[in-house]
């Protein structure tokens, strides 16, 4: 038996509308290292069965202006190897802000680094690690609001904070936020 038929699948008859629109931009970003992005939502529009999709609104970048220093990679499969975020390398100050309004579901360590994590409501929930933070669980915090500052630690070079977003608890590209994807380009195969 292959490793692959042995592992647990969530399957769908057919996908959530929301999941579907993720999954048609949610291609590995091949930008330069140098690259600096700031953007605001934009609505990813019409999915295959002609529902439009709206994820959030009004969602910001963390820290800016930045130098992405490494971009969302999608794992293959739910326990395949990735990078489910994006690691930014502040220009300037290291505040980190709320990406969106909401309450702040963990703030603490985890594995001797800083951990913050903002529940956005409509099953969107950001994460920002190493960073320090004076906020405690159940903060409410608007969009733009100081979380903290960057830390160290973690797996994210020095100096960079790691910005995940997972809706309904699957890590997707905060660029579908913020309304950075690009359109996907075929490489040359052999």
């Amino acid at each position: 038996m292959s490793q692959r038929a042995s592992l647990p699948h969530r399957r769908f008859a057919r996908p959530p509308a929301h999941l579907a629109a993720i999954a048609a931009v949610g291609v590995v970003l091949a930008l330069s290292p140098t690259a600096t992005a700031h953007a605001e939502l934009t609505d990813p529009g019409p999915v295959a069965d002609g529902a439009t999709v709206s994820l959030a609104r009004d969602w910001r970048w963390p820290v800016h202006p930045f130098r992405l220093v490494r971009p969302f990679v999608a794992p293959p499969h739910v326990y395949g190897p990735g990078h489910r975020g994006v690691d930014l390398l502040p220009v300037g100050e290291d505040v980190v802000l709320a990406p969106a309004a909401g309450v702040v579901a963990f703030s603490g360590q985890v594995a001797g680094r800083g951990v913050i994590t903002v529940d956005h409501g409509d099953g969107l929930v950001s994460t920002l690690e190493p960073i320090d933070s004076p906020l405690r669980a159940g903060t409410p915090v608007d969009r733009g609001a100081a979380l903290g500052t960057v830390s160290a630690g973690g797996h994210a070079e020095a100096g960079t904070v790691h910005f995940g977003v997972r809706l309904d608890g699957v890590y997707i590209n905060p660029f579908v936020l913020l309304g950075g994807v690009p359109r996907a380009v075929l490489l040359p195969c052999c």
